[in-house]
């Protein structure tokens, strides 16, 4: 076979390319997108595998630069997972938008219809007797005629019935995907947030080679250069978001391990979640909260806005003052909402869980009893979202209810939990988190040593 007849077979099939793309199916392309987002899946837990036996072994410079590399490469997968399900959502939103239209054209023609019929009954009821004997119809044809329409009005009504049953059911299923969109849409948006930290830990992980190159005994006095001192850490700052802004370390170390003793959960866990979150919402920006009637709401306007109203009536605060975090827009349509509030972000239906806000059937309230963080605290007053005490105690007995333990899986899993819901906490592209939490705690559990000594 010559090399230009290859070269031709090369063009040609290059030519049907798109071709053969257009002639995939929507079955095959769900086949293909489930089969690409099990790939990447099974790659994630793979690199999250690996990272967690690096982390039991004995700090080194081999360890270390493994342990960068998988989580750099679980992140990247992590991004290309959730691409891949937003992907798979927006079919399946596709779908029921078109359903949706069919029914729409189905539901219209039976309402015509049904208003002809209407309209041919008035006639009909309006024929009075003489009317009728001097038509030239008889009178069993004329009732014929009645018990016909009769018949057909029924079917018509019951038809109709049936098209809104289905409607309603396809708006409702139509709205869960859409609300599946919004989450798949905000992690990911976070995600990409997260390349910044990938570019990071690539040239951190350039850096030690260049310093070190490769030898064991230079990285481990790098190590020692790095770390700080009690002096330094004593005049650092710890950076909350919404709550005091930046506090001095020595003060955020004791607000965790008074937390900690409380609760049963390590302080520099805590302390790593509140980092975390602090970080996360600082890219995520500030908003006022505005209510239902804005055309841009930030909370969710059943969920979360009638919760927070009542927060801020209990804690005597002006609501359209007061700093939340912002819901997501991409081309200028929300993906997710916004609301959470102070330092533990907290959006305001989980803040009443620990916060003494009950719904009492006509709206919410503050109930003294139901506020577990108030009696932890011994406050006379209601707990508060935007009180960095009330705050870490909040963090603190989320995370044991997640399931903290002190090891390094259950304490990995609980922060999965606090950021993603128990549903979410198990899903591979969730896995930065976990890990940035962990790599944290971590350093944090260091810093807190060297201050104590």
């Amino acid at each position: 076979m010559t090399r230009s007849f290859m070269s031709g077979i090369l063009v040609v099939a290059f030519l049907l390319q798109p071709f053969l793309v257009l002639a995939e199916t929507e079955e095959e392309r769900r086949e293909r997108l489930e089969t690409e987002l099990q790939n990447v899946e099974r790659q994630i837990l793979t690199q999250q595998r690996l990272v967690e036996d690096k982390q039991q072994e004995r700090q080194s410079l081999e360890r270390d630069i493994s342990i960068i590399e998988g989580e750099i490469k679980k992140a990247q997968l992590g991004i290309q997972a959730r691409a891949v399900a937003i992907e798979q959502l927006t079919d399946q939103i596709g779908e029921k938008e078109v359903v949706l239209d069919i029914l729409e054209e189905r539901l219209e023609k039976q309402q015509e219809s049904l208003a002809d019929l209407v309209r041919k009954s008035a006639l009909l009821e309006e024929y009075s007797l003489v009317e009728v004997m001097l038509s030239k119809q008889s009178f069993s044809e004329f009732f014929n005629d009645v018990a016909v329409f009769q018949s057909l009005k029924e079917s018509l009504n019951e038809s109709l019935d049936v098209l809104h049953e289905i409607k309603a059911d396809t708006v409702e299923q139509k709205t869960a995907l859409e609300s599946k969109q919004e989450t798949e849409a905000e992690m990911k948006r976070i995600q990409e947030i997260e390349k910044t930290e990938i570019e990071r830990k690539e040239a951190e992980k350039e850096q030690i080679l260049t310093v070190t190159k490769g030898e064991e005994e230079a990285y481990q006095a790098l190590l020692d250069s790095q770390r700080k001192t009690a002096a330094q850490l004593r005049n650092a700052l710890f950076n909350l978001l919404g709550g005091g802004g930046g506090i001095p370390f020595p003060e955020a170390v004791s607000l965790a391990q008074y937390a900690e003793g409380v609760t049963g959960v390590d302080a520099s866990l805590i302390l790593a979640i509140l980092e975390q979150e602090t970080n996360l919402g600082s890219n995520l920006g500030s908003c006022l909260f505005t209510d239902s009637r804005s055309d841009k709401p930030v909370m969710h306007p059943t969920r979360d806005e009638p919760v927070f109203l009542a927060i801020a009536d209990t804690l005597g605060f002006d609501p359209y003052t007061r700093t939340v975090s912002c819901p997501l827009y991409q081309g200028g349509s929300r993906v997710g909402w916004g609301g959470a509030m102070g330092p533990s972000q907290f959006i305001p239906s989980t803040w009443a869980i620990y916060g003494g806000m009950v719904n009492t059937g006509n709206g919410w309230e503050y109930d003294r009893s139901s506020d577990a963080i108030r009696r932890i605290n011994g406050n006379s007053g209601p707990s508060n979202p935007f009180n960095n005490q009330d705050a870490f105690i909040a963090t603190a007995l989320l995370m044991r209810d997640n399931g903290a333990d002190g090891s390094y899986y259950g304490d990995r899993l609980a922060a999965l939990r606090y950021y993603a819901g128990w549903g979410g906490a198990s899903n591979p592209a969730n896995a930065f988190y976990g890990d940035q939490v962990m790599n944290r705690k971590s350093r944090l559990s260091q810093e807190i040593q060297i201050l104590s000594n």
